[in-house]
């Protein structure tokens, strides 16, 4: 009879330790399906947002150009034209306004590309952070399939180290802006 409770405990014991071991290698290989999804997420978050923020910086640089040189030919007027000379008062007010933009336009296009760099930073400092998550739980999973007693459990329902994220020769090189532009 104690025979059958010793046995019986050391069978639960063992059952108890298979359970918490497989479930514990689970957990950490969804951790690293999650990674790879966090990551997916934010690149598409950069697929979409860099060039679209590009696109609105290029097209507020060009309107911006365009401003600044319809007052600049304005400014370099020499004589109002002769509906300005019609009103003197007209003209002089107009004058005065040209003079005005010109000397005090305000430029933001600056300020687009300032936004463009600090979310361009932003998406890439969020990506290598999930690269980093991606990483660490690619050793933790892999740690647990390779070490016992965790490996035991490991080779009796299949679980196989997982491959490391690997980047291709053309992730390695840097991103050129100006192609962008």
């Amino acid at each position: 009879m104690i025979t059958s409770i010793v046995v019986a405990a050391v069978l639960f014991v063992v059952f108890l330790f298979l359970v918490t071991g497989y479930n514990r290698l689970n957990t950490r290989r969804n951790q690293i399906e999650n990674a790879k999804s966090s990551l997916d997420a934010l690149f598409i978050k950069r697929n979409d947002l860099i060039p679209n923020l590009i696109t609105v910086t290029k097209q507020y640089t060009n309107y911006e150009k365009d401003v600044l040189d319809k007052i600049t030919q304005l400014r370099q007027t020499s004589q109002p034209s002769a509906d300005y000379r019609q009103d003197d008062e007209t003209a002089a007010l107009m004058k005065r306004l040209m003079i005005q933009v010109e000397n005090y336009p305000e430029l933001k296009a600056h300020t687009q590309f300032t936004n463009l760099q600090y979310s361009w930073n932003e998406v890439e400092e969020q990506i290598s952070a999930g690269r980093r998550y991606l990483s660490a739980s690619i050793t933790q999973y892999n740690d647990a399939v390779r070490i016992f007693p965790s490996n035991i459990i490991a080779g009796l329902f299949g679980f196989r180290t997982h491959q490391w994220e690997r980047a291709t020769d053309a992730q390695r090189q840097s991103v050129n802006a100006e192609n962008l532009f």
